[in-house]
C-alpha cells in the first residue's frame, strides 16, 4: 500500500528530530504538532523546515512543527500510532537502544539540560504564567470553533424568524436544538477550563472540574443566598468566571502537592481530595469569587472604555499588534477576557478588532502572489495557506509566507491596524461567541453590525495589499523558482525500526 501524505510527514518529522527515541511525547493544537524533545542537539531544524508540508518551526518549551489545520490532527495521530501510544502519553524507550547508547545518551542529556538552562535565562515567571494560561485553552479551541459556528447559525436563524423571513415550528425547533448544542460548551465552560487548568498546574483533573463547578453555586438555595463578604450583597452564580476558576485551581494544585508530602499513601485517596476540596471550596465561595468578580468587571470595563474613547486609534494599535502575539502563541491568553465580556455584555468588542490582523495578512499574501508570480514555490505556498487565512487561521501564512520574508509581516500588521481602525471608528461591533475569525466570524457579529465587520475586513485586505505591494516585497522573493519534483522516499534512508507502525 502506498504511503499517505500524513504517514510521510510523520516519518520525516521523526527522522529530523533524532528518531522516535528522541521524542518524549507528542500532542497537537489547531495547527502545530508539539513534541517534548529529550535531546535538542539531535534535532535538525534545517531539515525539518525543508520537509514538504512543514510551514514553519517554533522553538519553545516544546518543539512545534506548523502544519496547518486539519492535517495536523492526522499527522499527530500517525506519530503516536507509530510509537504505540496515545496523544500526550510518554513514548517508551526501546531497551536495546537505551542499553547500546546509554553512555552517549547520558552525555547528550546533560548537554541538552545545559542548553535548555541557557535558553531559559530569559524565561521570566510572567512569561511562564502567560504560557500556562494559553495551554489551558489550546485544547478547547476546536470546541470554541464548532460551538461558535453552530451558535452563529442559530443566531442568524433567530433573527430571520424575528424578521418574518422564516416561519414555522420546525424552524423554531431547529434553533432550539442548535442552541442546546452550543450551550454544551458555553454553559459548562468553567468546568472544562477547571479540568484543563488542573492538568497544566499539576492538580487532579477531576478535582479541578469540581472546584470550577463551585462557581455555579448549584447547591445554594436562591431564597437564602450566601453573602458577599466584601460588598455586603449576595453572591451571584458565575461571579468571578474564568479568572476565578484559574486562580482557584492553581491554589488547589498547591494544596494537593503540600498534603501529599505527609499524608500516608494508604489514606491519601480519601484524605487529600476531601481536605483539598473543603479548603479550596470555602476559599472559592467567600474569597476568590468576590475578588475575581471585581477584577473581571474592572478588566472588561477598562477595555470597553479604551475602545469607546480611543476609537480608530485604539483599533489601529490593537489590530496592528495582534499578529506578533499570534506568532509567539500568546493570543490564547485573551480568551478569558473575551469570555468575561460575552458573559457580562453579551458580546466581545475585542475579537472583531483583533481578527483584522489575519485579514491584513491575507491582503499581504495577495500582493506577494501578484508581484512574485515567477516564484512558483512561494505562490504555491500562498495558494495553500490563503483559504484558511481567509477563515481567520493565520499561522500557515505567518510561518510559511510573511514571517520568513520579513517585510511582508510588518506590512501585514499595518493592514490589520487599518482594519482595526475602521471597526474602532464605527464602534459597537462585537461578537457573541469566540472561536471563528476572518469571514467565518460574520454570523457571530451582534446588533446587526455585520456590515461594519465586513467593512473592516475589506479595509484590512486593501491595507495589507497596498502596503505590501508598495513597500513589503523583498527583491529575493521575486526571483524565479520552480516547484521541486515529487520523488518517492529512498527506503535506504528510512530507519525501519523507528518507522514501523505498532497496532
Amino acid at each position: 500500500m502506498a504511503e499517505t501524505k500524513e504517514q510521510r510527514l510523520a516519518r520525516e518529522i521523526y527522522a529530523q528530530v533524532g528518531g522516535m527515541g528522541n521524542v518524549n511525547k507528542v500532542i497537537h493544537c489547531m495547527t502545530r504538532v508539539r513534541m517534548d524533545i529529550k535531546d535538542n542537539a539531535s534535532v535538525n531544524l534545517d531539515g525539518l523546515k525543508k520537509i514538504d508540508g512543514v510551514l514553519g518551526i517554533v522553538e519553545d518549551d516544546t518543539l512545534q512543527v506548523v502544519l496547518g489545520p486539519g492535517i495536523v490532527n492526522k499527522v499527530a495521530n500517525e506519530m503516536v500510532g507509530m510509537a504505540g501510544v496515545r496523544l500526550g502519553e510518554i513514548i517508551p524507550m526501546k531497551p536495546s537502544t537505551s542499553a547500546a547508547l546509554s553512555g552517549r545518551e547520558e552525555a547528550e542529556r546533560k548537554a541538552a539540560i545545559t542548553k535548555a538552562n541557557q535558553k531559559n535565562k530569559n524565561n521570566t515567571p510572567f512569561k511562564r504564567a502567560l504560557k500556562s494560561i494559553a495551554n489551558i485553552f489550546v485544547p478547547l479551541i476546536p470546541a470554541f470553533v464548532g460551538a461558535g459556528i453552530i451558535g452563529g447559525i442559530a443566531s442568524v436563524m433567530q433573527n430571520m424568524l424575528t424578521a418574518g423571513s422564516l416561519s414555522g415550528e420546525s424552524w423554531v425547533t431547529l434553533v432550539v436544538v442548535l442552541n442546546i448544542i452550543k450551550s454544551g460548551l458555553f454553559a459548562y465552560l468553567n468546568i472544562y477550563v477547571g479540568i484543563n487548568a488542573a492538568k497544566v498546574f499539576g492538580a487532579t483533573e477531576g478535582l479541578g472540574g469540581v472546584v470550577a463547578g463551585i462557581i455555579y453555586l448549584t447547591g445554594m438555595n436562591p431564597e437564602l443566598p450566601l453573602p458577599n463578604v466584601f460588598t455586603g450583597g449576595n453572591l451571584v452564580a458565575g461571579q468571578g468566571g474564568i479568572i476565578g476558576v484559574i486562580f482557584a485551581v492553581f491554589l488547589l494544585s498547591i494544596v494537593e502537592k503540600w498534603l501529599r508530602k505527609f499524608i500516608p499513601d494508604s489514606i491519601d485517596v480519601i484524605v487529600t481530595p476531601t481536605i483539598s476540596l473543603l479548603l479550596i471550596g470555602i476559599l472559592t465561595i467567600f474569597l476568590i469569587m468576590p475578588i475575581a468578580g471585581v477584577i473581571s468587571s474592572s478588566l472588561v470595563g477598562a477595555i470597553t472604555w479604551v475602545l469607546n474613547v480611543g476609537g480608530a486609534f485604539a483599533g489601529f494599535v490593537l489590530g496592528a499588534t495582534f499578529l506578533p502575539m499570534v506568532m509567539f502563541g500568546l493570543h490564547q491568553i485573551l480568551t478569558p477576557i473575551h469570555i468575561e465580556m460575552i458573559s457580562t455584555q453579551g458580546m466581545t468588542l475585542l475579537l472583531p478588532i483583533l481578527a483584522m490582523a489575519g485579514a491584513g495578512q491575507v491582503g499581504a499574501a495577495l500582493a506577494l502572489w501578484v508581484k512574485c508570480r515567477k516564484n512558483k514555490q512561494l505562490t504555491n505556498m500562498i495558494k495553500g495557506a490563503l483559504p484558511v487565512g481567509i477563515l481567520g487561521i493565520g499561522e500557515p501564512l505567518i510561518y510559511a509566507v510573511t514571517l520568513p520574508l520579513g517585510r511582508p509581516f510588518i506590512t501585514a500588521c499595518i493592514g490589520g491596524g487599518i482594519g482595526g481602525a475602521v471597526i474602532g471608528a464605527i464602534g459597537g461591533v462585537g461578537a457573541t461567541a469566540i472561536g471563528p475569525s476572518g469571514v467565518a466570524l460574520l454570523p457571530l457579529i451582534s446588533n446587526k453590525l455585520w456590515w461594519g465587520y465586513a467593512l473592516g475586513l475589506v479595509a484590512a485586505y486593501a491595507g495589507g495589499f497596498v502596503a505590501t505591494f508598495l513597500f513589503g516585497v523583498p527583491e529575493e522573493a521575486m526571483e524565479p523558482s520552480e516547484l521541486p519534483s515529487s520523488e518517492p522516499a529512498n527506503p535506504e534512508m528510512v530507519d525501519l525500526e523507528e518507522s514501523s507502525v505498532v497496532r
